[in-house]
């Protein structure tokens, strides 16, 4: 990661109009593409900041602005992952295996055996991804008021990481 690290709810951190920047930036190729769409469009920077007190914040910065992030929260015996994001200059260069594996990290620590994400039905790509970095789908869900399946469910054990490239 060249001398990029992840941070974990940095004290320092109070740029949330970046961060939401970086969360929108990198999930603008959903536009158009699922339905219902994605709940970033509705969130503000306040909203993050409060996500930010709820839930676990890694966080990537490159010359003091957020390149990735990832949220984590403990749900019962599962540890949940949100708004994975990855700024697109910053991509293919293992940022998201390695935010998803510090989440692991954090997740054993705190008693989790099993890292929780969804991802919608259209992004084919984000499943392969997953599957890549040792994720399994385990169930499909839809979203209030829709009769079809709207998001993937996929798991992974915290002590799995995907196969290296």
């Amino acid at each position: 990661m060249g001398g990029l690290f992840i941070e974990s709810n940095p004290d320092d951190f109070n740029d949330f109009g970046a961060l939401h920047a970086l969360i929108s930036d990198a999930f603008a190729f959903m536009e158009g593409r699922i339905d219902p769409p994605s709940s970033i469009l509705t969130m503000r920077p306040e909203d993050l900041r409060a996500k930010a007190r709820d839930e676990d914040l890694f966080l990537i910065r490159h010359q003091g602005r957020p390149v990735a992030c990832v949220f984590g929260a403990a749900r019962g015996p599962v540890y949940g992952i949100s708004k994975l994001a990855v700024a697109p200059a910053m991509r293919r260069i293992g940022l998201a295996r390695a935010l998803l594996d510090h989440a692991a990290m954090i997740a054993k620590s705190g008693g989790h055996q099993v890292l929780v994400l969804q991802t919608r039905v259209e992004l084919v790509e984000n499943h392969a991804t997953f599957l890549r970095l040792g994720f399994q789908q385990t169930a499909e869900t839809a979203h209030p008021g829709y009769r079809r399946p709207t998001s993937l469910t996929f798991q992974r054990a915290v002590e799995a990481s995907g196969p290296f490239p």
